[in-house]
C-alpha cells in the first residue's frame, strides 16, 4: 500500500470489481481493483485515526456509481467512483463519528450509524440527491454503541447488531427497524456474543459474527447463524469467532469472518452457507478485522508491524 504505513484501519466493502478499504492511517478511502489487485485511487480529506471521531469507518457502494463513508464529526461523505472526488457531505447530526454504513436499494436508503454517541443512533439518508436525512433510531437501551447493520430483502428491514443491553455483556441483540415506517419494531435476543459483524446469506439466513469484545468479557468465541425471520438460532460454529467485520459471496456461498481474537490468533474463517459448514481458517495478520470478498476474491488488511508486511497490506485470498 503506498503512503503512510497502514496502521490503522476499519472496515471494506467489495462490490463489481472495486475494493474500498477505510485507511485512517492515511486519512482516506483507497481503491483498489478487484479483477487484477491493482490500487486504483486514494480519496482523502478524513478525519484520520482520532478516537470517536476517526474516520473514515464504514464503507459502502451505492449502485456502482458512489462509495459512502462514515467520517469523524457525525458526517458522512460521498465519493464519485468516476472523478474518485468526494461530491457532497451529509450531517447526521451527532457528536461523534459515523461508524458503520449499509445500503437499502429498494428504499433508496443509507443506514448510517452513529455507534458513540449517547445513547447511540441510526440515520436513515436518501441515497438520492440531495441525499435527505429522513429519520433517526436511537437505541436506548444500547450500553456498548452499535455495530452492523444490513438491510434484508426478504423483509424489507434492516437489522442492526447491539454489543450490549442494559449494561449487561451477557445480553446482546438483533436489532429490526422498519425503514419505510423510520422506527424500531423489535429486537432479537442473542446471548453471550455481544455482536459486531452482521451479513445476509441465502435466505432465510443471517450470520452474526461474536466479536473480540465477547471473547476479552471471558465468553466462547464463536458464530451464530440465525433464521432472519425468527431470530432464532439454526447454528453455533465454535471453530471461529472473536470476529469484527463479516462477509457471504453470493458466487461461492460462502461467508468470510474477520476473526481477530480467535483461538491461535487472527485467521479468516470460510463458512459454506449452503451445507452450513466450517470450512477451515486462513492465517491473517496483525489487527485483521476487517474482510470484504467479491467474486470469490477475499480481501483482508493487516496492520503495520506484521512479519509478512512490516509496513501494513492488503492480504488477497482465492477460493
Amino acid at each position: 500500500m503506498p503512503g503512510a504505513p497502514l496502521k490503522s484501519f476499519d472496515i471494506g466493502f467489495a462490490q463489481g470489481g472495486v475494493y474500498a478499504l477505510s485507511d485512517r492511517s492515511n486519512a482516506s478511502v483507497d481503491l483498489i481493483d478487484t479483477h487484477n489487485h491493482r490500487f486504483l485511487a486514494r480519496v482523502g480529506g478524513f478525519a484520520g485515526a482520532r478516537g470517536d471521531q476517526s474516520g473514515p469507518n464504514g464503507v459502502v457502494l451505492v449502485d456502482q456509481r458512489e462509495v459512502w463513508a462514515g467520517d469523524g464529526n457525525s458526517q458522512v461523505r460521498i465519493i464519485d467512483l468516476k472523478s474518485h472526488r468526494v461530491v457532497a457531505l451529509v450531517s447526521t447530526g451527532g457528536t461523534n463519528r459515523v461508524d458503520e454504513l449499509a445500503y437499502d436499494p429498494r428504499d433508496h436508503l443509507i443506514v448510517a450509524a452513529n455507534n458513540a454517541d449517547n445513547p447511540p443512533f441510526v440515520t436513515l439518508i436518501s441515497s438520492d440527491p440531495p441525499y435527505a436525512v429522513r429519520s433517526k433510531i436511537e437505541f436506548k437501551r444500547a450500553t456498548s454503541g452499535i455495530e452492523q447493520s444490513v438491510w434484508d430483502p426478504q423483509s424489507g428491514n434492516v437489522f442492526v447488531a447491539i454489543p450490549e443491553l442494559d449494561g449487561k455483556a451477557a445480553n446482546g441483540a438483533i436489532g429490526i427497524i422498519d425503514p419505510k415506517q423510520g422506527k424500531l419494531i423489535g429486537m432479537d435476543p442473542v446471548s453471550e456474543c455481544m455482536p459486531a459483524g452482521l451479513v445476509m446469506g441465502p435466505a432465510p439466513q443471517m450470520l452474526v459474527g461474536c466479536s473480540d469484545d465477547a471473547v476479552k468479557a471471558g465468553f466462547a468465541a464463536r458464530s451464530l447463524l440465525l433464521d432472519a425471520r425468527t431470530g432464532k438460532v439454526i447454528k453455533a460454529f465454535d471453530r471461529v469467532g472473536g470476529s469484527d467485520e463479516i462477509w457471504y459471496d453470493p458466487s461461492t456461498r460462502h461467508y468470510a469472518l474477520a476473526a481477530v481474537a480467535n483461538l491461535g490468533g487472527p485467521v479468516v474463517g470460510v463458512i459454506d452457507a449452503q451445507h452450513k459448514r466450517w470450512l477451515g481458517n486462513l492465517p491473517s495478520g496483525k489487527a485483521a478485522h476487517s474482510v470484504a470478498s467479491d467474486n470469490g476474491t477475499i480481501f483482508v488488511p493487516v496492520a503495520a508491524g506484521d512479519k509478512a508486511c512490516p509496513n501494513g497490506c492488503v492480504e488477497v485470498f482465492a477460493h
